[in-house]
């Protein structure tokens, strides 16, 4: 293992013992991880991005519930500590992002390090902050993999982006610009409306003015989108079916 200074054995780290309101958390002194394998990097965090998957586990419980105290976050980004014999990519003090851990099994970035197999860092941007960084990795693999990996979106398609204004759907607008889509997005306000335009989409639906259907229809000319991309669920994929 490589590393530049002496490595703590404590760490501070936001944790919970069982599920329920935001007051169940609790800032404490736990084990700082360590690199296990030769793959491994150590981060020293810097900033953690907080997702709805992280809301819901903290109210019903993790994945591995008899794995205690549990940290959450699985979206961080900070600078590499220390490094496995194995790591080729990444050399002490990079300044990186992830998206790992959190569910319960390894520790999540709720904490001050976190250990991560080199697979799944990349090189933090240099225009973002840690903030922003650590704000991103989960949406954009959200909505990566479902336009790109899942919907094979074409350039020249029209796809169909629900609340085009939100985490996901805020990503999903410029990943399917990115690939030469024609976008329709749904939004809840004029405010929102005015952001998903400057982000790219060709046509902006204030869903609770008009009918939805009827206007992607409208948009497509009676044909209707090539893809539909929906982050709402509920009522809201079964109106999408027509469209």
């Amino acid at each position: 293992m490589k590393a530049t200074r002496e490595l703590k054995t404590l760490m501070k780290a936001i944790v919970f013992e069982t599920p329920g309101s935001p007051s169940v958390l609790k800032a404490q002194d736990i084990p700082a991880p360590t690199i296990q394998t030769e793959t491994e990097v150590l981060v020293r965090l810097r900033a953690a991005g907080l997702n709805p998957i992280d809301t819901k586990l903290r109210a019903r419980g993790t994945f591995y519930p008899d794995k205690t105290p549990h940290v959450l976050g699985c979206d961080g980004a900070g600078v590499v500590e220390a490094v496995g014999a194995g790591v080729q990519s990444f050399q002490v003090g990079d300044e990186v992002f992830f998206c790992n851990g959190g569910l319960g099994g390894s520790i999540g970035t709720y904490a001050e390090f976190a250990v991560v197999d080199q697979r799944f860092l990349a090189i933090k941007p240099a225009a973002l902050s840690f903030a922003e960084a650590a704000a991103a990795p989960l949406v954009l693999i959200t909505a990566w993999e479902s336009l790109y990996d899942r919907g094979r979106l074409q350039a020249g398609q029209k796809v169909l982006v629900h609340a085009g204004a939100g985490g996901v759907g805020h990503v999903a607008v410029q990943l399917a610009k990115l690939q030469g889509a024609e976008v329709c997005t749904t939004v809840s306000s004029e405010e929102k409306a005015n952001f998903v335009k400057q982000l790219g989409a060709d046509s902006v639906i204030l869903y609770k003015n008009t009918d939805v259907v009827d206007e992607v229809l409208a948009w497509t000319q009676g044909e209707g989108v090539d893809l539909a991309f929906d982050t709402v669920g509920g009522e809201t994929f079964y109106q999408t079916i027509p469209a």
